[in-house]
């Protein structure tokens, strides 16, 4: 042990503990439990809070939580591990988390750790639903933890773009603009037309509701750092597996991976973005890991604080958007996708301005030509509403992408001096080696795979048809060039008859009204 000698190790730690996690069928949440699962064997039991959800029942989202491609290496090597868990039929929506009284009691008695990880990730969600799932729902979820008599620590998940407002975020607390009481209080009785007039005044230098909500619901946290151990886990964009138990699996289509679908499938072809600045995204077993860890210290720290640690990446590699789009384009043309609607192309642009005029002529314009097209055949029309959600996600995330974030992350690297070499390795956190290539063909396979369902034996058939496309797409456009010189050719005479025209009559006015028909046409419009 590195300096801490008395200390458990991390799977000692975990040994005979019960957990508590929400969210655990969300992107982090899944790989979450599997780690515990996999990592802590002598561990008691994993409580998942689980509500019903689409007409699904609780019961039934376990068993699709344990079918899930992610479990499969311990559903062959250690199936009985799944007996460790325990649904708790609950909603973070509801008072009191929605628990029996039975499940309340048995929390409040074994429960020693909790994490908790469920939020709404939309960014685009209406103040009033974002406050009652991210606020008003940890509110519920620290009640219940305060009765909790064995409770050891709560690690809370955050983002670290809670507060962006600022140059560079520190792991400390940053005191809401609003209290929290008080938010929860107004959309509580407000109406939803004076709460959506409200709303861009309240979230003020916040981009969105999502971002707002968890800078303050950090400050509600914090107010119950005196009663138990709390820390705050502010994990930065998280994408796709970097080791174990599947390299590049992920099951979500939120920020980054989003845009790559699009533009595998041929429907994004341009992006507002600065290319030289730094990605900062961290895989998701990094980030699951990291919470580990973070549980870990908390608890053996016991501080009557609250504990910030930012799971980010901070420039440990230069990594720019630029070097990871040109990277998944390269490995998106090696693994191209069966179904797309085009062949790949566009690129990223700098300039606003720019960006606009290539979205109407790349994207908008083709959509609402192909749905002409479709709806003159009968069919049914889509590339205009495909558009206008790429359009609004495009928005959503390009601020992320024009802005140089900073980070830092003392705490969190400071992590791996506290654990043995053996839990490093298992409990990796350091990302300074990684293979940025590989990591990139992975993390495209994965979402070819898992988020596109896409079967890995179908490659070739996707390759010959990724080279239709192509030839398609450059016929295409040797076409459209041949139009454009076609009709400047067949309009010459009458583009230069007018230029002709308007050179004389300038010639034919006197100086003073030459220079009032110059300076009349400098004042035109633009466009």
């Amino acid at each position: 042990m590195k300096g801490f000698a008395m200390a458990p190790s991390v799977t000692e730690f975990y040994a005979e503990k019960n957990v508590l996690v929400t969210g655990a069928t969300g992107f982090v949440g899944k790989v979450l439990v599997e780690k515990l699962l996999r990592s802590c064997p002598n561990l008691s039991t994993v409580y998942l809070l689980l509500r019903q959800k689409r007409g699904i029942s609780g019961e039934e989202r376990l068993r699709e939580l344990c079918s899930n491609k992610l479990f499969s290496h311990l559903r062959e090597k250690q199936p009985e591990v799944f007996s460790k868990l325990r649904l708790v039929s609950g909603d973070i929506l509801e008072e009191e988390l929605g628990l029996s009284n039975d499940d309340r009691q048995e929390l409040q008695k074994r429960c020693h750790v909790v994490f908790h990880g469920a939020a709404c990730v939309r960014f685009d969600q209406k103040l009033k639903d974002a406050v009652a799932m991210n606020t008003t729902g940890t509110l519920r979820v620290l009640r219940l933890a305060e009765k909790m008599e064995n409770l050891e620590v709560l690690v809370h998940l955050s983002t670290a773009y809670c507060r962006c407002e600022l140059e560079v975020l520190e792991e400390k607390l940053y005191p809401a603009v609003h209290k929290p009481a008080r938010v929860m209080d107004l959309v509580e009785w407000m109406d939803d037309e004076m709460l959506d007039y409200l709303q861009p005044k309240l979230i003020g230098s916040e981009p969105n509701t999502y971002a707002y909500t968890k800078a303050m619901t950090e400050d509600l946290v914090a107010d119950y750092a005196h009663k138990f151990p709390i820390a705050i886990a502010r994990p930065s964009i998280v994408t796709s597996m970097m080791k174990e138990p599947i390299p590049g699996w992920i099951d979500n289509l939120n920020g980054p991976a989003g845009l790559t679908i699009g533009s595998a499938k041929g429907v994004l072809r341009t992006m507002h973005c600065e290319p030289s600045y730094c990605v900062d995204a961290m895989p998701v077993d990094v980030v699951a890991n990291g919470c580990l860890l973070i549980g870990y210290a908390t608890a053996i720290d016991k501080k009557k604080e609250v504990q910030f640690f930012n799971i980010t990446l901070s420039k440990t590699l230069h990594f720019t958007w630029g070097n990871m789009i040109k990277i998944g384009e390269d490995w998106i043309n090696e693994y191209p996708l069966t179904v797309a609607l085009w062949y790949p192309g566009g690129s990223i642009k700098s300039w606003w301005l720019s960006h606009q005029v290539c979205l109407v002529l790349t994207q908008l314009l083709p959509a609402v030509l192909i749905d002409a097209l479709l709806f003159l055949l009968g069919k049914k029309t889509f590339m205009i509403k495909v558009q206008k959600r790429i359009s609004h996600g495009l928005n959503v995330l390009q601020y992320y992408t024009t802005k140089d974030w900073n980070f830092r992350n003392k705490n969190f690297t400071s992590l791996r001096s506290r654990i043995s070499s053996a839990d490093d390795q298992m409990f990796y956190t350091d990302v300074s080696g990684i293979d940025i290539k590989q990591y990139m063909k992975d993390y495209v396979l994965g979402l070819r795979e898992y988020c596109c369902k896409e079967d890995p034996g179908n490659l070739e058939r996707a390759r010959r048809l990724h080279k239709i496309r192509y030839y398609v797409d450059r016929i295409a456009k040797v076409v459209l060039l041949g139009l454009l010189l076609w009709f400047l050719f067949s309009h010459w005479q009458s583009i230069a008859f007018g230029m002709s025209k308007m050179d004389d009559t300038l010639k034919s006015l006197s100086p003073i009204e030459h220079v009032k028909a110059e300076e009349a046409q400098d004042s035109g419009p633009l466009f």
